[in-house]
């Protein structure tokens, strides 16, 4: 099941990001900015028995959306979780009337980019040592929402 996030989700969320993005995580202030920032940013949470499975959201920013992020949490990993939120931010938005759909991604997410690649996602350019620390790679990557049917 996918619902809205709400601010009881935060606490939870803030203790997955550790064990999902290391030094890119997330705090509780973090997400508290981001809730603030409504409607123009949209979260979900997918639940599973009660307990979260992973969440999503995206920015809606006319005619270019962004992810902002997108987790599946460890227990919850090769469900279809993944595909679920990514369908549905996509889904989200054409529906707020975006024509592309914008992300970045870490150069040694393989699992993500498999995902990216799956659902349509072209890689537009390399930003090189993006994230820090580690020197890591981000592909910038663009789905065209007027040819995802």
């Amino acid at each position: 099941m996918l619902r809205p996030l709400t601010w009881r989700d935060i606490p939870v969320l803030a203790a997955l990001e550790p064990e999902l993005f290391a030094a890119d995580a997330w705090s509780e202030a973090s997400w508290w900015s981001e809730l603030a920032q409504r409607p123009r940013r949209s979260y979900v949470v997918a639940e599973q028995d009660g307990a979260v499975a992973g969440y999503a959201g995206i920015d809606r920013a006319g005619e270019i959306a962004d992810v902002m992020t997108i987790a599946v949490a460890p227990t919850a990993q090769g469900q279809g979780w993944g595909r679920r939120l990514m369908d549905h931010l996509v889904s989200d938005a054409r529906d707020s009337g975006a024509d592309y759909l914008m992300l970045e991604v870490r150069a040694d997410n393989a699992p993500a980019q498999h995902l990216y690649d799956s659902t349509g996602f072209m890689t537009l350019t390399t930003r090189r040592k993006y994230y820090q620390p580690g020197d890591v790679d981000a592909h910038i990557m663009r789905l065209d929402l007027k040819d995802v049917s």
